[in-house]
């Protein structure tokens, strides 16, 4: 990494763990795909590189994904004794299979330390397809709940609620477990939990695309107009009520390609845009600020400088309606 680390102990056992979950699936997903294309290497840094920075490996498009960016971050500000935060270290991983049969993914997985040397872990996984597949989520399901064990219901019940869109009366996937804050008291066993449970959902979502592609190698023309209204919502609920993502585009400007790495590639701008008169104030203006990127491009696509317009529009929305925010860098 060309970028400093953490003082702590702590941190950098934590960014050393979710490197080696970045790595293994990497090479989950490389090995499932046809072409086996690798990944590319993104670097980023905060600041220089003077408060750290992070690696996303990016799947090449036009192939087995629509979108894949498997995503590493360490920042911390040891040289700034005044902020409450001190680091975090994140793995975000987020999967969006060109196939309609194969269910998209988010996997989230960090651990945040703070000034007087407490800290908490955060750790989510959500299963996302376009078309149902009953099976699928009883895997995934099951699989969450043999290794979160004793969190399986807590992280369930969170994970639900955070994924609910009210506006629009339906969960973003189908399968849901987030453990916010999570902290037993033992970094050594939370830190176990965490590579345990991250590297089983890598392991059962390799299952399931590889079971998936084999039952449905091909898919037809609705069933991909399915895929992209689903897209429609997944990038709906990022944009406006994805905390963690508002989150990596308030505090800085330094990677804004890499938080929206979750966006799909094409969404359904019609059906986006009849969502904003079912959006509650003041959020129905940011709908209507995004919609408008599409207008001004002239497409359905979402590529970089959609993504860079995106991220102002965020900006400038949350600066006008600070009292929305929920989270303090």
């Amino acid at each position: 990494m060309n970028f400093s680390l953490s003082t702590s102990e702590k941190a950098n056992k934590a960014t050393e763990l979710v490197s080696s979950l970045q790595a293994k699936f990497v090479k989950v997903l490389t090995d499932l795909s046809e072409d086996k294309k690798s990944f590319e290497l993104v670097e980023w840094k905060r600041n220089e590189g003077r408060h750290g920075g992070g690696v996303r490996f990016v799947a090449p498009t036009n192939g087995f994904f629509d979108r894949a960016s498997i995503n590493v971050s360490h920042v911390h500000y040891d040289d700034m004794p005044e902020k409450k935060l001190a680091s975090a270290s994140a793995l975000s991983a987020i999967v969006h299979p060109n196939n309609p049969h194969l269910p998209s993914i988010h996997i989230h997985f960090s651990w945040t330390e703070m000034r007087d040397g407490s800290g908490y872990w955060r750790m989510m996984a959500d299963l996302n397809p376009s078309l149902p597949n009953e099976a699928n989520k009883v895997l995934f399901d099951d699989n969450l709940k043999a290794h979160a064990r004793d969190y399986y219901e807590e992280g369930k019940a969170q994970g639900d609620a955070y994924f609910y869109v009210q506006a629009l009366n339906r969960h973003r996937g189908v399968s849901h477990f987030y453990l916010e804050g999570f902290d037993s008291g033992n970094f050594e066993k939370d830190y176990d939990m965490a590579e345990n449970l991250a590297s089983q959902v890598m392991k059962t979502y390799g299952e399931i695309l590889s079971s998936s592609f084999g039952a449905h190698p091909n898919f037809t023309k609705e069933e991909k107009q399915s895929q992209i209204d689903y897209h429609t919502f997944y990038l709906y609920q990022v944009l406006t009520l994805d905390k963690g993502t508002t989150a990596g585009i308030m505090v800085h400007n330094q990677n804004d390609l890499g938080v929206f790495g979750s966006l799909p590639s094409t969404i359904n701008v019609d059906l986006f845009k009849s969502w904003i008169e079912k959006t509650p104030e003041p959020l129905n203006d940011l709908v209507t600020r995004l919609s408008a990127v599409f207008e001004t491009f002239g497409n359905s696509t979402v590529g970089d400088k959609e993504k860079t317009a995106f991220a102002q529009i965020v900006r400038e929305f949350y600066g006008q309606h600070d009292e929305l925010l929920t989270f303090r860098n």
